[in-house]
């Protein structure tokens, strides 16, 4: 298994806000997280980014432990994210935000063709590479935020709401990308509201709910429980 969370706590301050959270992704998957608004889904993909320290549990990529290294080295691992939000540096251009994204030593060596790959994903960043990213459509900047994630070369791609804000023919876009990225062979550990798009991409899906993961499966079997997509999946 490619990426493994085991028996993951995570708190602010006092106030538990993820308990006893397990989960799998394996090369080549897209696993999908849904559920209510406020039900963990941010905490979890960011305690994974090393945003967040555990109280308690265990994250695992390629066998190694990395819960309890530092945030800046969870990179090292092969681990990138998109986070909510996007959070550009919206005064610098885009080709900049993109080198950004490739301080890795392993990836700066191939920062050029890390570039290419991103333009060949993005035509429209290509001519736009220039560009003040802050001055962008927020589509455009998602694709600046996605692609400067990809610059660091990751082996697990983290999406925290990637389609939050957008309209809905940009979230036909942005969903479509998502597979093809996972088809050049990064696994995907997705989190986002559209649970039927979400749920329609994915291999393996969750679904949490106050803290903690209530079920898992296949996508399909999930979507078919009329229970689920009641109780948990507002559908």
């Amino acid at each position: 298994m490619l990426l493994e969370v085991r028996n993951l706590h995570v708190a602010y301050g006092d106030a538990p806000a993820l308990w006893e959270a397990a989960l799998d992704i394996g090369a080549g998957q897209i696993v999908s997280v849904v559920g209510p608004n406020g039900a963990g889904k941010s905490t979890l993909i960011n305690a994974i980014a090393g945003i967040l320290r555990p109280t308690h549990g265990e994250i695992r990529i390629d066998g190694a432990e990395i819960a309890r290294i530092p945030g800046y080295r969870v990179c090292d691992h092969g681990i990138a994210i998109v986070p909510e939000g996007r959070r550009l540096f919206t005064h610098m251009t885009v080709l900049e935000n993109l080198e950004l994204g490739s301080y890795r030593g392993a990836a700066r060596a191939v920062r050029d063709e890390g570039i290419e790959e991103v333009f060949s994903l993005f035509p429209i960043l290509r001519e736009r590479q220039n560009q003040i990213s802050g001055s962008m459509s927020g589509g455009q900047q998602q694709m600046v935020a996605i692609g400067r994630a990809l610059m660091a070369r990751p082996r697990v791609l983290l999406m925290d709401e990637p389609s939050l804000g957008l309209s809905p023919a940009v979230v036909e876009d942005m969903f479509k990308i998502i597979r093809m990225i996972n088809e050049r062979g990064v696994a995907v550990l997705l989190v986002e509201q559209n649970i039927n798009k979400a749920l329609e991409i994915a291999h393996h899906a969750y679904v949490i709910e106050q803290g903690r993961i209530v079920t898992s499966g296949q996508p399909s079997t999930l979507l078919s429980n009329p229970r689920i997509r009641e109780a948990y999946l507002g559908i």
